[in-house]
């Protein structure tokens, strides 16, 4: 007799067929070959509750888009109609082509910005923000702002954005699904945009720091939103590469992706986030104001998604109520945690794989911020079945974290056995492969 899961196990690796064999060992239902017609399937995670997940599978001929630059891009989302609409991406398209120097306003001198902010000139007691127009920083604002409104598109309603192939996506480029409903984002990668005019906070730790904006996907208040199949990497720039002046590293990257602000109903499933720092926030602030917006809301799905060579935040929660099943975390050098434990989250962390190297202790997959319980189950560290939570508990006594989320995810459509997690992920997960 067969196991069923091996069967599964052997069926991911092979690539993507029109039909596959289910739990049961029978015929799934074919679903449409092209992907830009696909929509998140029933039962797949939160981004399936209520009224599903469609993107623009309905879209007429008229609304089906391929584009290869960014200016292509930006005239398909802004078309004047509010009908569906697919937007399919052919190569890479390059958000700033023309280098940080078209930004950079008149006048505008990192030199000079440098001199006059150094801290054995301007100290550690004040921040930048009362500087003015024509002052170094001021005219870094100017440049900033030229900066945002070129990188950043905004994401209609009911559209499908589908890369073409195997090597489609953005680089530097920022997308804001802002206050609509019913996105699809698939087959693309994403090289983090680089903030070309990061801000000196001297005030920001004991010892100043530089901050930057531009995350590749942002979903802001946002609902039915399916990420899928995409890979997010610092791709030829990752922090290693960037300098440091006033003995801090000159961060031009912020996160991979955020769900923010009231967001709901997210699914991200099949990514690969990759070679980043700070990767991804659900809930970006332990505000009042913030609370406000953010309570009852945060509804995330992450299953089957490759997280490697990260530092944390996969993601740091606040306030959702997150379901992250059956992925794969492979820690690098400078991994600090996976999973922060945030103001009021609710976070359920089962069936995943985690691929620690030598001198990483699996207590550290765990970070706790504030005081929030969490459902931890049926994980494993390096092939073995490991309690992450008295784990850590065991190893910092000071940070105790509490197990019950409170909860049960209802919306899985199937469960695969974590010590299989890695080799189905690893080889299905990410921009290229989707079926």
């Amino acid at each position: 007799m067969i196991n069923k899961c091996h069967v599964r196990v052997i069926i991911a690796l092979a690539g993507c067929t029109a039909l596959v064999l289910a739990a049961t060992g029978t015929p799934a239902q074919a679903r449409p070959r092209d992907p830009g017609r696909q929509t998140l399937p029933a039962g797949d995670g939160w981004g399936s509750a209520t009224t599903g997940t469609t993107g623009g599978a309905a879209a007429d001929a008229a609304h089906v888009y391929t584009v290869g630059t960014w200016a292509e891009f930006k005239a398909a989302l802004n078309d004047g109609s509010t009908a569906p609409r697919i937007i399919r991406v052919k190569g890479v398209i390059d958000a700033a082509a023309e280098g940080c120097e078209s930004f950079a306003v008149p006048g505008y001198d990192f030199d000079a910005y440098l001199r006059k902010y150094a801290p054995e000139n301007w100290g550690y007691g004040t921040n930048l923000d009362a500087e003015a127009d024509d002052s170094p920083e001021g005219l870094r604002r100017a440049s900033a702002a030229r900066q945002d409104a070129a990188v950043k598109a905004d994401i209609p309603a009911d559209t499908t954005l589908v890369g073409i192939g195997r090597n489609a996506g953005f680089r530097g480029a920022a997308l804001q699904i802002k206050a609509v409903d019913n996105v699809i984002v698939r087959n693309l990668t994403f090289e983090s945009p680089l903030d070309c005019f990061p801000q000196w906070d001297p005030t920001d730790t004991a010892v100043g720091s530089w901050n930057s904006e531009y995350d590749s996907a942002v979903v802001h208040g946002s609902t039915h939103v399916w990420l899928d199949h995409n890979t997010f990497t610092d791709g030829d720039h990752p922090d290693s590469s960037l300098p440091a002046y006033f003995g801090r590293i000159y961060e031009q990257h912020d996160g991979e992706l955020d769900i923010v602000r009231g967001a709901d109903y997210v699914t991200a499933s099949w990514n690969v986030f990759t070679d980043h720092d700070k990767t991804i926030l659900v809930g970006n602030s332990d505000s009042a104001s913030t609370a406000a917006v953010d309570r009852g809301h945060l509804k995330v799905t992450f299953h089957h998604n490759l997280f490697s060579n990260l530092v944390e935040r996969a993601p740091r929660v606040r306030f959702g109520q997150v379901d992250s099943y059956n992925n794969h975390f492979v820690a690098g050098d400078g991994f600090s945690y996976s999973y922060g434990i945030g103001m009021e989250s609710r976070l359920v962390a089962e069936h995943n794989a985690f691929t620690l190297p030598g001198g990483i202790s699996a207590a550290t997959v765990l970070k706790k911020w504030k005081e929030a319980p969490l459902t931890a189950r049926d994980n494993y560290v390096n092939g073995v079945a490991t309690d992450l939570i008295a784990v850590h508990n065991a190893e910092f006594p000071a940070e105790t974290l509490r197990s019950g989320a409170g909860w049960t995810p209802a919306l899985r459509t199937h469960v695969d056995p974590p010590r299989a997690v890695p080799g189905i992920v690893d080889h299905r997960a990410g921009a290229g492969k989707v079926c």
